[in-house]
C-alpha cells in the first residue's frame, strides 16, 4: 500500500513538471508571425520619420547648396555677350528653387503617409517627377506662355521682369511656375497609386539592409546628380530667351565679335557706358540710340547684325 502511494505521488510531480505538446497549428503560427516580424523589419529599413530627422535634414540641406550651385556654374558656362546680370539670375533661379522646394516637401509628406519605407516611397515619386514629371512641366510651361503672349501678360512671361527688373514681376511669374508645379505633383501621386509600384520599390532597394545607407543615396547621391540636370535643364525654360533680341552684351576682350567696315548686313552701334548689375558693355544700334549718343559719340564700332 505504501509502495502504491509512493507511486502516485511520483506521477503527479511528473505530471506537473512536464509541459503539454503544442499543437501543430500553434507551430505554424508562431512560425509565421517570426517570419512576418522578420519581413516587416526587413522592408523598414528607414523607418517613418527618419526624413525629418538629423541625417535626412543635413542631407537635404547639403543637396539643396550643391544643387543650386550648379546654377550658379551654367551662368559661368553661358556666353559673356548673354550673361544675365546677378538680379536677373536670381529672379530666374529662385523661382526654380521655390518650385522644387514645394515638389520636394510634398514628397516627403507623401512618403510618411504611405504605408512601407519611406525612403523607398520618397525615391519611386523622386523618379517620376525628374521623368514624366519633367515633361508635364515642360507642357505646362509652354501653356502658359502661349497663353501669355497672345493676351499680352507681360508681367507673366518667363524672364521679362521690365525696366528696371520689377519684383512685381518676378512674384507673378513665380506663383504661375509654383501652379504648374502643384498640378504636376498631383498628377504624379496619382500615378504613384496604382498597386504595382510596391513592388517596384521592393526590388530597387532589396540590396541595401542599412537604413542610414539607403538614406543617403535615396534623398543625396542620385537626386544631386539629377537635379543638377534639371535645374540646367529648367533654367532654359524661364530664362528669356535672346534668340530675337535686338541688344546684346559685349566686352572689349570678346574675341567672338567679328567687326566689318563694308557690308549690308551690318548696322553700327555706337557704345554707353556698362549698365549696373552687367559685366560687359551694352550696344544699341543707331536707330536706338539717339538719346543716349551725347554720352559718349566718339566711340563707335561695326558689329555683325546676327
Amino acid at each position: 500500500m505504501a509502495l502504491m502511494n509512493l507511486l502516485m505521488t511520483h506521477t503527479r510531480a511528473n505530471s506537473v513538471n512536464i509541459p503539454p505538446l503544442p499543437h501543430a497549428n500553434q507551430v505554424y503560427a508562431v512560425n509565421s508571425s517570426d517570419s512576418a516580424a522578420h519581413h516587416q523589419v526587413k522592408e523598414h529599413n528607414c523607418s517613418p520619420g527618419d526624413l525629418l530627422g538629423p541625417v535626412g535634414l543635413f542631407v537635404q540641406a547639403l543637396l539643396a547648396f550643391l544643387a543650386f550651385t550648379s546654377l550658379i556654374v551654367k551662368r559661368y558656362c553661358e556666353p559673356q555677350h548673354s550673361r544675365r546680370p546677378w538680379k536677373i539670375w536670381f529672379f530666374d533661379t529662385s523661382k526654380q528653387a521655390l518650385g522644387a522646394a514645394v515638389i520636394h516637401f510634398a514628397n516627403v509628406f507623401l512618403a510618411d503617409i504611405f504605408h512601407g519605407d519611406p525612403c523607398t516611397w520618397y525615391f519611386v515619386s523622386f523618379l517620376l517627377d525628374s521623368t514624366v514629371g519633367l515633361f508635364i512641366i515642360y507642357i505646362g510651361l509652354k501653356v502658359t506662355q502661349i497663353a501669355a503672349q497672345r493676351y499680352k501678360w507681360t508681367t507673366l512671361q518667363f524672364g521679362e521682369y521690365g525696366k528696371p527688373p520689377q519684383c512685381q514681376s518676378w512674384v507673378g511669374q513665380c506663383g504661375l511656375y509654383i501652379i504648374v508645379m502643384i498640378i504636376e505633383k498631383i498628377l504624379m501621386t496619382l500615378l504613384v497609386l496604382f498597386p504595382f509600384w510596391t513592388s517596384v520599390r521592393k526590388f530597387i532597394m532589396k540590396p541595401i539592409q542599412n537604413g542610414v545607407l539607403e538614406l543617403v543615396i535615396v534623398m543625396f547621391l542620385v537626386p544631386l546628380v539629377i537635379n543638377a540636370f534639371i535645374f540646367w535643364v529648367v533654367d532654359n525654360f524661364l530664362k528669356k530667351s535672346i534668340q530675337n533680341s535686338k541688344t546684346i552684351y559685349v566686352n572689349d576682350n570678346d574675341t567672338s565679335v567679328k567687326y566689318y567696315k563694308t557690308s549690308e548686313r551690318v548696322k553700327c552701334y555706337n557704345r554707353i557706358e556698362q549698365a549696373d548689375g552687367f559685366e560687359s558693355d551694352i550696344l544699341l544700334s543707331a536707330d536706338e540710340e539717339t538719346e543716349a549718343r551725347h554720352r559718349n559719340a566718339d566711340a563707335t564700332q561695326l558689329l555683325l547684325d546676327t
